[in-house]
């Protein structure tokens, strides 16, 4: 996403273009892409001059949405009932640790949601800059590239 992100002037990349300029698997980007696109974040064209590109301005695409599209979520609360089957817990009863998950997760997903594609085409610095003012803005609200 950063590498289509990073080349908005190109419309379509081909998978094979962006395995070669970022190392990765051809097979790993196919997987990926298509999950993105189910997600709505990349368009596909298809033919010769057929790749991918953003489906959306980088400014307009967060990354949670991102994470939410290959991930399913940020991580799930373990507590949730939906969850309870695949753990083994015996504390669901009044847990002091179920509000901190529920925290926790509430937290990462408002922090993502604040971050765009665009931001993440930065160097180190202005990234580094940008998550120092997030501290001072009003929650919800996105940062700024």
């Amino acid at each position: 996403m950063v590498y289509l992100a990073r080349h908005p002037e190109t419309p379509c990349v081909s998978i094979k273009e962006i395995a070669v300029k970022e190392n990765y698997p051809v097979a790993y980007l196919e997987k990926i892409l298509q999950a993105l696109k189910r997600a709505g974040l990349v368009r596909a064209s298809h033919g010769n001059q057929g790749g991918y590109g953003l489906a959306r301005a980088a400014s307009e695409i967060t990354l949670r949405q991102v994470i939410d599209a290959l991930e399913g979520a940020t991580f799930d609360v373990f507590c949730q009932p939906e969850n309870r089957s695949d753990i083994v817990c015996t504390h669901f009863c009044l847990c002091g640790v179920k509000p901190v998950w529920q925290k926790t997760k509430e937290l990462l997903d408002d922090f993502y949601s604040s971050i765009t594609l665009e931001m993440l085409t930065k160097d180190e610095i202005q990234t580094r800059r940008m998550l120092e003012t997030a501290a001072h803005r009003p929650r919800g609200e996105r940062m700024s590239a």
